[in-house]
C-alpha cells in the first residue's frame, strides 16, 4: 500500500513539471498562464481518465456489490491521494498566473497571503472536495469500511469520467477557443457526462444495492444506514451546483452564439 502512495507522490507532480516544461520549450508564444493552466488541466485529464478506468474494472469486477473485493480500490485510493493534494497547489499557480496575465502592471509581484485569500475565495467548494477526499472520503475507504462495498467505491473512481473534458473545455478556453465548434462539441459531452456519472450514478447505486437483496428502488434508503444517506447527500450536493453552474454557462454561450446570426437577420430585414 505504501508503494501506491509513494508512487503517486512521484508521478502527478513529475507530470505536472515535465509537462509545463515541455511547453515553455515547445509553445516559446504561450504566456506563463497559458503554460500552467494548460499542464494543471492535462494533469487532471490524466488523472480523471486512470480513475475512470480503475471504476470500470472494479465495478465489472464485483458479482456482490457488498462483499466481492478488488486490489485496486484500496491501492488506486491511495495512489490518488498525493494528487488530490497536489492538484491545490497547481490550481492556486495557474490562478495566480491567470491573475498576474490580467492584471498588467498592477498584477503582485510575487506569491502572498493575499494571492492565496484570492484563490481560495474564488475556488473554496474545489479545494474544500479536494480536502474532504484526502482527510474523510480516504480515512473512511481504508479503514471503517470493513472490506465492504468495493464496488461502491469503483462508482465513485468512474465520477471522473467527465473530467478530461473539463480539462479540454479549460484548455480551449484559456487557448482563446471558446468560439470554436470544438468547444461546443465538448461542452455538450461534459453536459452528458457530468449528468450521467456524476448525478444519476446515485440512483443507479441505489438500484443495484436494491437489485442485489430484492427491494425495491424507492425502498432502498430505508434499509441503510442514516450515515450512508447522509453521506451520498453530501457527495451529491455539490455535484447538482456544479451541475447548475455548468448549464448557465452553457446557456450564456448558446445566447452568445446566437447573437450574432440574429443581428445579421436583422440587418438583412431591413
Amino acid at each position: 500500500m505504501l508503494a501506491a502512495l509513494v508512487c503517486g507522490a512521484a508521478v502527478f507532480p513529475g507530470l505536472f513539471f515535465s509537462i509545463r516544461k515541455i511547453l515553455k520549450h515547445t509553445r516559446t508564444q504561450w504566456s506563463e498562464a497559458d503554460v500552467t493552466v494548460v499542464s494543471e488541466r492535462l494533469l487532471s485529464a490524466v488523472h480523471g481518465s486512470l480513475a475512470t478506468a480503475a471504476g470500470l474494472t472494479v465495478v465489472s469486477s464485483c458479482r456482490d456489490v457488498m462483499t466481492d473485493s478488488h486490489w485496486l480500490v484500496n491501492s488506486f485510493v491511495l495512489f490518488g491521494v498525493p494528487y488530490m493534494a497536489f492538484d491545490i497547489y497547481a490550481m492556486y499557480l495557474s490562478h495566480f498566473h491567470t491573475e498576474r496575465s490580467r492584471a498588467g502592471s498592477e498584477a503582485p509581484s510575487g506569491h502572498s497571503l493575499q494571492t492565496v485569500r484570492a484563490f481560495l475565495r474564488k475556488d473554496w467548494m474545489l479545494v474544500l472536495h479536494h480536502t474532504a477526499l484526502v482527510f474523510i472520503f480516504t480515512p473512511i475507504t481504508l479503514f471503517f469500511r470493513r472490506g465492504l462495498g468495493d464496488f461502491f467505491i469503483g462508482c465513485m473512481f468512474i465520477t471522473e469520467l467527465s473530467t478530461p473534458f473539463v480539462s479540454i473545455g479549460k484548455i480551449l478556453i484559456q487557448l482563446r477557443l471558446d468560439g470554436t465548434k470544438l468547444h461546443t462539441i465538448n461542452g455538450l459531452i461534459v453536459l452528458l457526462t457530468f449528468f450521467t456519472c456524476r448525478i444519476l450514478l446515485f440512483p443507479f447505486m441505489y438500484w443495484m444495492y436494491g437489485r442485489q437483496f430484492g427491494i425495491p428502488l424507492h425502498r432502498v434508503a430505508f434499509h441503510l444506514p442514516l450515515h450512508c444517506n447522509v453521506g451520498n447527500l453530501v457527495l451529491l450536493a455539490p455535484q447538482v451546483y456544479w451541475f447548475i453552474l455548468l448549464l448557465r454557462k452553457a446557456q450564456r454561450l448558446y445566447l452568445r452564439q446566437r447573437r450574432p446570426q440574429v443581428d445579421e437577420d436583422v440587418k438583412k430585414a431591413d
